[in-house]
């Protein structure tokens, strides 16, 4: 996985995605949504972490910004995301939380 961490005046922005995703564009089968997974969001700056580093990252957060299958179900698993609020956009998984 790649991850991201930029500080802003609103608290800790997480970036995480699964390697095989990055530069990649998904659509919703609906045609209402688009994501595509940036170098410049997603990669620039990105470290190769474990699963462990997600986890420790996405604790400190205060947004987080997550793409692929492995990505996602790491966050699943740790509690940060509710299966049921995940999106699939051709079939990859998206979640994002905002911690308040």
């Amino acid at each position: 996985m790649l991850l991201v961490e930029r500080q802003t005046p609103k608290g800790l922005l997480v970036s995480v995605c699964d390697r095989d995703v990055l530069g990649e564009t998904f659509d919703a089968e609906t045609g209402e949504a688009s994501l595509t997974v940036s170098e410049e969001f997603y990669g620039d700056g990105a470290d190769a972490v474990d699963d462990e580093t997600v986890v420790d990252s996405l604790a400190r957060a205060s947004v987080a910004n997550l793409v692929g299958d492995e990505t996602v179900a790491v966050a699943i698993e740790a509690g940060f995301v509710e299966e049921g609020n995940v999106l699939e956009l051709e079939g990859t998984r998206h979640a994002q939380f905002l911690r308040m």
